[in-house]
């Protein structure tokens, strides 16, 4: 078989106006693809489209409006790869099991987990059946902390949802990654002039003692874009974190 490269295909990254959204971006466009992006502010989307040139369009989304996502997908007529890294890390703490009142307990899987499941329900009709679909989760999922029950559970139920759909949807390919620690905007709240050293603390037991680069995350996304032999499956990128 003929391997699959990206040039000339047609990439949705949604999540993809800043961190290892942008990032994706930014490798499928070095590569050839033609590139739209979903995120939810249209200023931060506008910055993201000139900031990325030529081959780049897109376009405000709020993931948690169906109508919305479907309007989204509407004027897209066919295209090659879906990526996912669409993620609101506010209600990450997610609360303890019994601790969490149930009215705000939805929220926590409001975004990462049924925003994807929205675009790929209107999205995934639409992609070429040599394309893919690739999920985001987190170590939360491997490495549960307390008070966070919920999010572990959010993050465990991604990497689920990405072994069923991988056989519901084959021969589209349905992957997910899972970063560990990477430097995006999530951890601007920390004062610059101490946010190394906890860098430094957070990583220090890692094999790769440093917090990653959404760069190098981008990396996995491509692969399993290209990965023509590769679905149901879960990449972790974390700097070894989870061998220690």
């Amino acid at each position: 078989m003929t391997a699959i490269n990206l040039h000339g295909k047609h990439v949705v990254v949604i999540g993809g106006s800043s961190g290892i959204g942008l990032a994706v971006a930014r490798a499928a466009l070095d590569e050839g693809a033609q590139v739209t992006i979903a995120s939810s502010q249209q200023a931060k989307v506008d910055a993201a489209v000139d900031r990325l040139g030529e081959g780049a369009s897109g376009a405000a989304l709020d993931v948690t409006d169906e109508t919305a996502v479907a309007g989204f997908f509407a004027p897209i007529e066919r295209f090659d790869h879906l990526v996912f890294t669409a993620g609101d890390w506010g209600a990450r703490s997610g609360g303890s099991g019994g601790g969490r009142e149930l009215t705000g307990s939805n929220d926590v899987f409001a975004v990462r987990f049924w925003g994807a499941y929205a675009a790929i329900k209107h999205g995934g009709p639409k992609i070429a059946q040599d394309g893919s679909i690739t999920l985001t989760n987190g170590m939360i999922a491997h490495r549960p902390r307390k008070g966070a029950a919920l999010s572990s559970a959010m993050a465990g139920a991604i990497e689920h949802l990405t072994r069923a759909l991988a056989v519901d949807l084959a021969p589209v390919r349905v992957n997910a990654v899972c970063p560990g620690m990477i430097e995006t905007e999530v951890w601007n709240s920390i004062p610059e002039e101490g946010r190394a050293e906890r860098f430094t603390r957070m990583t220090e037991r890692q094999p790769l003692a440093r917090i990653g680069q959404p760069e190098e995350v981008a990396q996995a996304y491509l692969y399993l874009m290209r990965g023509g032999y590769t679905t149901g499956q879960v990449l972790l990128v974390n700097g070894g974190g989870s061998v220690v």
